[in-house]
């Protein structure tokens, strides 16, 4: 399983990509390429040209949620396909929960996806779920994370329309991870972690049935967060003892900073590569 980070806020000193604050991986496993998240523009195009990266042959896009830094780059994918590949010869399965696709709002701004869903199906299968979802042998999309512990996903962000049309706090419920079972253990993807970085590990080990974690990467939603959810997360993961954890994205510098007590954690930025044997 290789993973290559293709949007990320930060960039790696002497690779010369470009950042933005948004999410996108290229995880290749099974004879399968496999996008997580789009990021919020072309950037991933421009990262991916630059790395020799041909995203016209991808078999699957996974959307972790539906908010505009992980899903708006989905538009520059679109149009690349339709200049890159005039006829298709197979669709790309495009995997989300089924709430990612619903329109969302922040201080009535709208944060969701903007571009007309119907476009979708030349390129794609749109395939949604709640539940969780084999990609691939050892990759498994986690679709709707349990909500368990008491410090996590306590607060909405913005809102979103109920089965009604009307106007109503947005918990993220659509926030899912993907898990790779790898030789050494689970390697755990996330994109913003709204669900809770904890929950989500937890419902990894649940799906998987593997309870050894050899790496997280992603965004752990940890901007601002106050001292007891800090300490909470940092003593559930020094008990959880991984491997490698990549916090990146909407992990803040202090949030990295309060994690570095508890367990060693790893910079992330545009161009890294990840290898575990599967």
């Amino acid at each position: 399983m290789k993973l290559t980070v293709l949007v990320d806020n930060n960039t790696l000193i002497d690779r010369y990509l470009i950042g933005e604050p948004g999410v996108s991986y290229l995880i290749e496993c099974d004879g399968k390429k496999i996008l997580f998240d789009a990021g919020y523009s072309d950037v991933l195009l421009k990262n991916a040209q630059t790395l020799h990266i041909d995203l016209a042959d991808l078999d699957d896009v996974i959307l972790s949620h539906g908010h505009n830094d992980h899903t708006w780059g989905l538009n520059h994918l679109i149009q690349y396909y339709d200049r890159a590949i005039a006829d298709p010869q197979k669709k790309i399965n495009l995997i989300s929960h089924p709430a990612a696709l619903i329109p969302k709002y922040y201080h009535s701004r709208p944060i969701g996806l903007n571009h007309r869903q119907d476009e979708h199906d030349f390129f794609f299968t749109r395939i949604c779920t709640r539940e969780p979802l084999n990609v691939s042998e050892h990759v498994t999309f986690l679709g709707q994370i349990p909500r368990n512990n008491s410090f996590e996903a306590t607060e909405p962000v913005g809102h979103t329309h109920d089965q009604n049309g009307e106007l109503m706090d947005d918990y993220v419920l659509d926030d899912s991870a993907v898990a790779v079972k790898t030789k050494t253990g689970l390697v755990i993807v996330t994109g913003c972690s709204h669900a809770g970085i904890c929950n989500i590990i937890d419902y990894a080990k649940q799906v998987t049935g593997e309870t050894r974690i050899a790496a997280v990467i992603g965004g752990f939603h940890l901007q601002n967060a106050d001292e007891e959810t800090l300490s909470k997360t940092g003593d559930y993961l020094k008990h959880l003892a991984p491997e490698t954890l990549y916090p990146c994205h909407c992990t803040d510098l202090a949030a990295k900073i309060s994690l570095a007590n508890y367990v060693k954690i790893n910079e992330v930025g545009v161009g890294l590569r990840l290898d575990f044997a599967v």
